[in-house]
Order: structure tokens, then sequence, then C-alpha cells
């Protein structure tokens, strides 16, 4: 039987990460860590030793700028609980790959594509899957073209990933809202709530 699939989502410093942690720790479950990262600058190694120092000990990580639909096949046979951190962070991984398209609709297509064989491998194992992403698409519009494909691709990454999820929660100034619980959907031409 599946686990079930949740999304973390907020803005920068939001306290997604440490909401995402506490859940993964509840219940003392085996928990694997699946880290999107790449360290190039003094401050990213900074903002990675900061997460690294939060985690336990006895939590296994797995490296995975590409590729993680792999990781995440085998992190889910040796835990209860995953936890994929992040979503935003893999997306401009694979945006910027040395064999990424040059052309933006196929590198568009090429990482929703990624994005479905990850959330294949998430459905596929039988525990609990945590998804950490920014949201991005909050701010003024990006003055350049690079920066805004990265955030209507980010944006439809959370959609795609939101869509497949059992919880979503939108965490603001540390404080966490179930979004699937008061969201409003249009079934049969009427306004739910």
């Amino acid at each position: 039987m599946a686990g079930k699939i949740v999304l973390v989502t907020g803005g920068a410093r939001s306290g997604k990460s440490t909401f995402a942690e506490q859940v993964a720790a509840r219940g003392g479950r085996r928990v694997a860590y699946i880290a999107t990262a790449q360290i190039y600058d003094e401050e990213m190694k900074e903002r990675v030793s900061i997460h690294q120092s939060r985690r336990p000990a006895n939590w296994l990580t797995f490296e995975a700028p590409y590729n993680a639909d792999e990781a995440m096949a085998k992190a889910a046979l040796s835990a209860d609980i995953v936890l994929f951190d992040c979503l935003t962070l893999y997306t401009s991984n694979l945006l910027l790959a040395p064999k990424a398209p040059s052309d933006r609709e196929e590198r568009r297509q090429a990482v929703l594509g990624s994005i479905e064989k990850l959330l294949a491998s998430a459905k596929q194992g039988n525990c609990d899957v945590i998804f950490v992403s920014n949201e991005v698409g909050l701010g003024i519009v990006p003055d350049n073209a690079l920066a805004r494909e990265y955030r209507d691709v980010a944006g439809l990454v959370n959609q795609m990933v939101a869509a497949n999820a059992d919880e979503v929660y939108l965490v603001v100034s540390g404080l966490a809202v179930e979004l699937k619980k008061i969201a409003v959907s249009l079934k049969e031409g009427e306004l739910n709530g």
C-alpha cells in the first residue's frame, strides 16, 4: 500500500523546511532525506550546513541534484518517510543542467517529465513522502527571461505535485496552514468549499 504524499510550500525563510523536518521526525519512524542542493559558493555552503545540523544523525541522506526519481526509489526501500528538500532547487538544477535542451519549451517539457518520474517513484514506494518547495510566483515579474522561465516552471511543478498530494501546507512566518482542507474547487458548475 502506497503512503501519502505531502507538499510543504512557502517563501524563503518561511519555516517550511523546519516544519517538514518536524513532520518527518514525528512518530520515531525511519527517515530518508533527499537533498537536491549543489554547493557553488560560500552562502550556499552555509545554507546546506544549517540544514545538515538540524537533521538527526540516524536519518539516511541521499544526494540527488539530478535523477531524483532513482534516489526516491532507493530511499523508499529503506525508510518509512522520505523528505525531499527541495523541488525548486531540483527544478533549477534541471533547467540549468549541461545537457538541458536549448529550446525553452523543450526544457520545460524535460523538467515536467522529470517531475512526473519523481512522482511515479514516490507513489510506488510504501512510505510517506514530504516534498518541500518554494512559492516563487508571489513577487514582482522578474526582469530577465531565465528568471521568468524558472518562476513559471517552478509554479507548474508545484501545481503538479499539489494535484498529486494528499496534503498541502503553506508556511508563512513559521505557521503552517493545510490548503487542501480549505481549498475551493469547481465541480459540476458549482462553487464548493
